[in-house]
């Protein structure tokens, strides 16, 4: 009986940036700014409650759902941010990037081994670091102490930044499009 459960262990070590005990939804508070054309200020304050969920859990690794709930702000027009879906071995984490993404982790989690990633889907990683161009698009994963901090930019003005803290799971997430034409930054509230 211990013997399954260390091989398990073993093939999956865990991610120390996005990990959870149980499938049981974590809640957290995250406040911020938004910006754009339709809003008439610079920036405005934002707030949202982001739900992190194992929506799958695999020999060689998990599946999350990190959703945006609850968004606040004074702006007239409502902003929506879709969730996304993260596939998580002990050294990566992967954007899921498909069009059904329920029907994804469906195929994915039934399969024996992680399928190859493109290098545009690596949103994490726990060592080394990580350059990727894409045409215009830069992107750079670094590790600084207990943070993993993605950051992708276009010359246009488009960016997108993530931030996992070791331990703890998402503490930032920024999207931008434009020269400051519609956007928003996330942060955690520590817990007071």
């Amino acid at each position: 009986m211990t013997m399954p459960l260390l091989l398990t262990i073993c093939l999956y070590a865990a991610n120390p940036f996005l990990d959870a005990p149980d499938d049981k939804p974590v809640s957290a508070t995250f406040r911020g700014t938004e910006w754009g054309d339709d809003i008439g200020e610079e920036e405005i304050p934002l707030t949202a409650r982001v739900v992190t969920t194992r929506v799958a859990q695999m020999p060689w690794g998990a599946i999350f759902k990190v959703e945006f709930t609850d968004l606040k702000s004074s702006a007239q027009k409502h902003r929506e941010i879709r969730p996304d879906y993260f596939i998580v071995t002990d050294d990566r984490i992967v954007l899921l990037n498909e069009e059904d993404n329920d029907a994804a982790v469906k195929k994915i989690s039934a399969l024996d081994k992680p399928a190859q990633f493109e290098q545009n889907e690596i949103y994490g990683i726990t060592n080394g670091k990580f350059d990727y161009e894409d045409g215009s698009w830069k992107t750079t994963i670094r590790l600084n102490g207990n943070l993993c901090v993605y950051d992708a930019g276009h010359p246009s003005g488009h960016f997108k930044k993530i931030v996992w803290k070791k331990g703890v799971g998402l503490v930032e997430y920024a999207s931008g499009y434009g020269a400051h034409a519609d956007g928003y930054r996330l942060k955690r509230v520590a817990k007071g």
